[in-house]
């Protein structure tokens, strides 16, 4: 089986995947997994697609990743696994896109407008 990437993008952060056969190593801007996302949680989001198709200890996956938190990132990598995933196999799109891993979350953040603090926020209105 030949290298297979993808790419996967959430808020500000840009995850690029390199796919191969292995023992289910994942290397994060050559960093292990644990070391990277500390949190339990963000390591469940990361392996999410790899544990619903239960090939988590079937491929080894190498990753550069930049920009946002590390919430965006954690999520940015789910969604280029699965697109990774369904570069490998077809058939597993269905699964993925059902459960929502195949879907790109558009949601940036809004621009500050002028003459205010924040995008939506006003200063505070005094009468005197």
């Amino acid at each position: 089986m030949e290298v297979i990437n993808a790419i996967g993008r959430r808020k500000s952060s840009i995850a690029r995947v390199y796919l191969t056969e292995g023992t289910g190593k994942i290397t994060i801007n050559k960093v292990d997994l644990t070391q990277y996302f500390p949190s339990a949680i963000l390591q469940y989001v990361v392996k999410q697609p790899l544990n619903l198709l239960e090939v988590a200890e079937k491929y080894d996956i190498k990753v550069n990743l930049n920009g946002g938190g590390f919430t965006g990132q954690s999520q940015a990598l789910r969604l280029a696994i699965a697109r990774a995933l369904v570069k490998v196999n077809a058939e597993d799109k269905k699964t993925l896109k059902s459960q929502g891993f195949l879907t790109r979350d558009s949601r940036e953040v809004e621009r500050k407008k002028p003459g205010r603090p924040k995008a939506r926020r006003r200063f505070q209105f005094s009468k005197r």
